[in-house]
């Protein structure tokens, strides 16, 4: 029988690898562009803002605040079915940049601070994929 297919981690290629290995170790990585100094995710060999080429990789904080998010009940891609329901989330980086994730160790119970816009998160790491999850000690959102 054939492996499954899992469509939750895209194949790294030779530009990508630093990126994916960082995230096998528990450090999570954007770019930054040492033209006008912007940092942008997900990964490209230039600057999105001003087209330069001069950017490098550089570890980012770890820390975000949650800019939109919707409960997913129902996905049949594997491993995806398995997970359900999950939250897939939007999140700003602490450095700037916005990035698509997946919100963990929220489990949406009674008592549990909800969801909001602007609450303050920090990424994880699961199976050498970043997810992001509400920080510890966070303060709470205006």
């Amino acid at each position: 029988m054939a492996p499954q297919a899992a469509f939750d981690v895209p194949e790294p290629d030779a530009f990508t690898r630093p990126y994916w290995d960082a995230a096998a170790q528990g450090r999570l990585l954007v770019r930054r562009c040492r033209a006008c100094g912007r940092a942008h995710h997900y990964p490209r060999e230039f600057c999105p803002y001003c087209w330069s080429e001069d950017v490098a990789w550089e570890t980012a904080s770890g820390r975000a605040t949650l800019y939109t998010w919707s409960t997913v009940h129902r996905n049949d891609l594997p491993p995806f079915g398995e997970r359900t329901p999950y939250v897939a989330a939007v999140v700003d980086l602490a450095e700037g940049p916005r990035m698509m994730t997946e919100i963990v160790e929220w489990t949406g119970s009674e008592g549990e601070a909800p969801l909001r816009a602007g609450m303050e998160l920090e990424a994880g790491f699961r199976d050498g994929v970043p997810v992001f999850r509400p920080r510890k000690h966070a303060l709470p959102c205006a």
